[in-house]
C-alpha cells in the first residue's frame, strides 16, 4: 500500500496541548474528593499480632479507616494473572496483608479523610504490632532457603523450567574451548515522572461507577471491578487519562488501591482519590530485572559458539502475580539474533521478601541480551579476537528466516524470528558510529538484540468521519508518552485520503471503545495500529459504496483524496467526504460545506429502503485485530565512552 503519512515525520499531535502544561491527569481531577493514604509495613518479613486503629478513627476529618478485617474481599488473594504449568507454588498478595507482611511497603491498612495531610496525621496512630521473621532479600540467599518466604512453598521455588535444543552435553564435550561465567543484573524501579494514582465516583441512583486510573489496561481494570463488585460491564466507566510514564508497573492487576479507592467511594458515597508518593514507589510498585545467570559456553577457534547452557534464578519478590511471563522471556530471548546450534536454558524463580515483581522496560530482555554480549566478549578476550567479530561469525544470516529458535514464548508459541538483516544492521550501527577517537582510554561498546513485538490477543479500533469532514477514532489502550495519536492518526489518514490534522484519536477511555488489553511489551503500534487500520478500510470501502450511488460509478474507480471522494482520472467528478458522511444516514441534515446536496431531499437515491439488510446508518466502522504470533524487531547500539583515568 502506498502511504503518505504512515512513518513520515510530522509534528505530534499531543505536543501543543501537553507542552503547554494543558494535560489532565488523575491527580489533577478534583471535585471534592476525599483523600487517602495507606498504612504500610516497615518490615521486610513479620507476623502481624494485632491493629488497632481506634485512635486514628477518632482523628477530626476522618472518613473511614479500613483493615482486611473491614472488607468483603478482605480475605482474597489478588488475582494470578498467567498462570502457567510449571508455576506450582504461585502466590499472590491480598488487599490489605492481615497475618503476615511479606515485604517492606505491603499495605496493612486504609485511611480515608477530608485531605492527604489528615489522612496521613491519622495513619500515623493506627497500631500495628509486628513479630519480625527471617528476612530473605536476594535470589542467591532464596536458592540457599535457609528461611522461607512463604511456609508452603519448599526452597523458596515457584516456578522451575528447563528447555533444550540440540544435545548441550555432547557439544560442550567435544568443543575445542569452554568457558564458564557467572553474570549478575540487579533489580531496577520504574520511577515515572507520574506516580500512581486513581480517583473513583460512585453514582447510587444508576448504580454506576467511573474509575480515573493511572493505568496501562483500563478495559481489564474495567473487567475486573464489575466482577468484583457485582456490576454489569457497562456500568463501570474506567478511563485513563493522560499518563505521564508507565513503562510496564502500571499495567498490575489489580493493585490494592485500583480496588479500595472505588470500594471507598460506592460505601462513602463520594468521589475518593489516592495518589503516590515517591516513598511508595520505591517500596510498593513492582519492580523488575534481578536475575543471576551461570553460563557455560564452548566455542571453536574462530569464536563460533558450539553450545551454550545457561542455568539463571530469578528475583520474583514476595508473590507472583505475573506468574513466570520474566523468566519465560529472558530464557526465550539469551540467544539474541545469534545462532546458537544447541541451546539448554534452565531457570528457577524464586521468592524473596523484596518488593512483588512484574513486566518494566524490556520485561526479561535486558537481562537476556546482557547474558549474551558479556558472553561474546568473554570468547573474543579468550581468544584474542575483534569483538565485532565475534559477533559477526554467529550472526543469523538474512536468508535463514524464518528462523526457529525452538524455545517457549510468552504468547504460548515458540519463539520463530519472522524476518532481519542482522549483518547489514551491525554494519549500519557501526557506520554510523565512525572512527574511533584518538587518545587514551577509549573503550568501545556493541550490543545486538532482538525483541519480541506485537503480542497477541487482540486489540480494537472504532473509526468514525463526521458531516464536518473530520475523522474521530478510538482504541482501548492508553497511552503514556508513546505518542500513539499521532501514529495511529497517520494510518487512518492515509486510509480515508484526510490530513493527519483532521484526524482526532481517543485511547484508553471504556467509554469510547470499551474492549482491548493493554499499552505493554512494545505492541500499541502492531496491535491498536492493525486494528485502525482494520476500521478505517471498512469505512473507506462503506464510503466508496455509498458515493458510488451519488456519483453513478463503480465504487472500484473511486479514490479518497484529499477529504474528498473522487473518480480515478476525473477530480472535477467527486463528492467531501463529509457529505458522505450526511448521506450515510437516512435522516440527512447538514449545514455547508458542500453537504447541502446529500439531505434527504436530494434528487439522486438509490430504490429500495434507505437502510438495506446488514447495513447500518454513519460513516463508521469497527474493527479488530488478533496477531497470529509476535512479531521480532531488532537493534543495534554502539558508543564509544572515554574514561579520565584521574577520575
Amino acid at each position: 500500500m502506498t502511504t503518505r503519512w504512515f512513518g513520515a515525520p510530522v509534528q505530534r499531535l499531543e505536543d501543543e496541548r501537553l507542552l503547554r502544561g494543558k494535560g489532565r491527569y488523575t491527580d489533577d481531577i478534583g471535585e471534592g474528593a476525599l483523600e487517602c493514604c495507606f498504612v504500610r509495613s516497615p518490615h521486610a518479613h513479620a507476623r502481624i499480632t494485632s491493629i488497632d486503629a481506634s485512635a486514628a478513627r477518632a482523628v477530626p476529618g476522618v472518613a473511614a479507616i479500613y483493615t482486611a478485617a473491614d472488607l468483603p474481599f478482605g480475605g482474597l488473594d489478588l488475582p494470578l494473572l498467567i498462570p502457567h504449568p510449571n508455576l506450582t507454588h504461585g502466590r499472590t498478595q491480598r488487599c490489605l496483608a492481615s497475618d503476615v507482611v511479606r515485604y517492606a511497603g505491603e499495605a496493612v491498612a486504609f485511611v480515608i479523610a477530608e485531605s492527604r495531610y489528615v489522612a496521613e496525621d491519622a495513619a500515623e496512630l493506627v497500631q500495628v504490632e509486628y513479630e519480625p521473621l527471617p528476612v530473605v532479600i536476594t535470589p542467591e540467599a532464596a536458592a540457599r532457603a535457609e528461611h522461607l518466604v512463604h511456609a508452603d512453598v519448599p526452597g523458596n521455588v515457584a516456578a522451575e523450567m528447563l528447555q533444550e535444543v540440540g544435545d548441550v552435553e555432547a557439544a560442550l564435550a567435544g568443543a575445542p574451548h569452554r568457558k564458564r561465567l557467572r553474570l549478575r543484573y540487579e533489580r531496577g524501579a520504574a520511577s515515572p515522572m507520574e506516580g500512581r494514582a486513581v480517583w473513583a465516583r460512585w453514582s447510587g441512583d444508576e448504580r454506576k461507577l467511573t474509575v480515573y486510573d493511572s493505568t496501562q489496561s483500563p478495559t481489564s481494570i474495567r473487567g475486573g471491578l464489575a466482577v468484583l463488585f457485582g456490576l454489569s460491564e457497562s456500568n463501570v466507566e474506567v478511563i485513563a487519562p493522560d499518563v505521564g510514564g508507565g513503562f510496564g508497573p502500571k499495567i498490575m492487576l489489580f493493585y490494592p488501591d485500583e480496588l479500595l479507592v472505588p470500594y471507598a467511594a460506592m460505601q462513602l458515597g463520594r468521589p475518593v482519590k489516592w495518589t503516590e508518593d515517591r516513598q511508595e514507589h520505591f517500596t510498593a510498585v513492582n519492580q523488575e530485572r534481578g536475575q543471576v545467570h551461570v553460563v557455560d559456553v564452548g566455542f571453536d577457534a574462530d569464536g563460533r559458539v558450539l553450545a551454550l547452557s545457561d542455568d539463571f534464578i530469578h528475583d520474583g519478590g514476595a508473590y507472583t502475580p505475573y506468574g513466570i511471563i520474566l523468566p519465560i522471556i529472558s530464557a526465550a530471548q539469551v540467544p539474541g539474533p545469534y545462532r546458537i546450534p544447541n541451546y539448554r536454558v534452565r531457570f528457577r524463580d524464586l521468592y524473596t521478601n523484596a518488593t512483588p515483581t512484574s513486566p518494566y522496560r524490556g520485561a526479561g530482555r535486558p537481562h537476556a541480551c546482557f547474558v549474551m554480549e558479556r558472553t561474546l566478549d568473554a570468547i573474543a578476550q579468550e581468544l584474542k579476537l575483534d569483538r565485532v567479530e565475534v559477533r559477526r561469525r554467529n550472526l543469523i544470516q538474512a536468508n535463514e528466516f524464518p528462523y526457529d529458535v525452538g524455545v517457549a514464548w510468552q504468547d504460548g508459541n515458540t519463539v520463530v524470528y519472522d524476518s532481519g538483516d542482522y549483518p547489514q544492521l551491525l554494519d549500519r550501527a557501526l557506520k554510523l558510529l565512525g572512527p574511533k577517537p584518538t587518545g587514551d582510554g577509549v573503550g568501545m561498546g556493541v550490543a545486538i538484540y532482538v525483541e519480541g513485538t506485537g503480542v497477541g490477543p487482540y486489540e480494537g479500533a472504532h473509526v468514525q468521519v463526521l458531516v464536518s469532514g473530520k475523522v474521530v477514532a478510538a482504541t482501548g489502550i492508553p497511552s503514556q508518552g508513546q505518542a500513539h495519536a499521532t501514529v495511529w492518526a497517520q494510518v487512518v489518514a492515509d486510509e480515508l485520503g484526510v490530513d493527519v490534522k483532521d484526524v482526532e484519536v481517543t485511547s484508553g477511555d471504556t467509554r469510547r471503545f470499551p474492549w482491548g488489553v493493554g499499552t505493554f511489551a512494545s505492541r500499541g503500534a502492531v496491535t491498536a495500529g492493525n486494528a485502525m487500520h482494520v476500521a478505517a478500510r471498512m469505512v473507506a470501502g462503506k464510503a466508496k459504496a455509498i458515493a458510488a450511488d451519488h456519483l453513478e460509478a463503480n465504487p472500484d474507480d473511486l479514490e479518497l483524496v484529499d477529504g474528498r471522494i473522487r473518480v480515478k482520472g476525473s477530480p472535477d467528478r467527486g463528492i467531501p467526504l463529509g457529505a458522505v458522511a450526511v448521506l450515510s444516514n437516512p435522516v440527512r441534515y447538514a449545514f455547508g460545506g458542500g453537504t447541502e446536496a446529500a439531505t434527504q431531499f436530494a434528487a439522486k437515491a438509490r430504490p429500495g429502503p434507505p437502510l438495506q439488510d446488514g447495513e447500518q446508518p454513519g460513516l463508521e466502522a469497527t474493527g479488530y485485530y488478533s496477531p497470529p504470533g509476535s512479531t521480532w524487531a531488532s537493534g543495534c547500539h554502539a558508543a564509544y565512552v572515554r574514561v579520565d583515568p584521574k577520575t
